[in-house]
């Protein structure tokens, strides 16, 4: 049994958790959660009756080896609290729900990823580091989604489709088949992407188009 944490303790956080334990229920033992880590909460307080084990500081502070999930749906926010973390006794494991359905043909999947209920991906896909697919999401054939990336639930990804690193994609979007999206972009909730987006761009609308560029 893997003792285990969670960084981040708000609503995505406490769900995560849910997976742990449907996990354990598919796996008996599989892990052992000792709470979360939040720097926006006191230590020692009490979430969902689990304590905050502290934030960033004592995580780098562990002398034995834990398994900690990064729950931070913000790609530019994860980004910087894994750089943060430099304690060798921390891993990041990737944690899929048992109804997550994954195909077992040619999909390599990175470390530190969150895959959720009812996520359905296909074949010849590879998933980076530290991405999340939330609810009920789908990923077609021969996409590539780069490291960061968040999808909210319900989002489908046709075929054939690049995502680059830390876009962050709304609820129910869709994203058709042969496209990009540039690196750091935000798809909104509810999009059709019909075609591909530039870097550093929010995009929303039916079909979806740029409304602001960002750094």
């Amino acid at each position: 049994m893997k003792n285990i944490a969670i960084f981040g303790a708000g609503g995505f956080g406490r769900e995560v958790k849910t997976i742990l334990d449907r996990i354990n229920v598919v796996t008996p033992n599989t892990y052992n959660f000792l709470g979360f880590f939040d720097d926006g909460f006191e230590k020692g307080s009490i979430v969902n009756g689990f304590p905050i084990l502290g934030g960033i500081e004592d995580l780098n502070k562990v002398n034995e080896s834990l398994s900690l999930v990064i729950s931070i749906g913000d790609p530019i926010i994860k980004n910087k609290i894994i750089s943060k973390i430099d304690n060798e006794k921390i891993e990041f494991p990737t944690i899929i729900h048992p109804n997550a359905s994954i195909s077992y043909d040619y999909v390599t999947i990175g470390k530190g990823c969150i895959i959720c209920e009812g996520t359905v991906i296909t074949c010849n896909i590879e998933i980076g580091n530290f991405v999340i697919l939330n609810l009920m999401c789908t990923v077609g054939h021969d996409t590539v989604i780069d490291d960061y990336c968040a999808f909210m639930p319900s989002v489908n990804i046709s075929g054939e489709v690049h995502i680059f690193p830390s876009v962050y994609v709304g609820t129910g979007a869709k994203i058709i088949n042969l496209l990009e999206i540039g690196e750091n972009t935000i798809v909104g909730a509810g999009a059709v992407v019909s075609k591909s987006l530039p870097a550093n761009c929010t995009a929303v609308g039916i079909p979806a188009k740029p409304i602001k560029f960002h750094e």
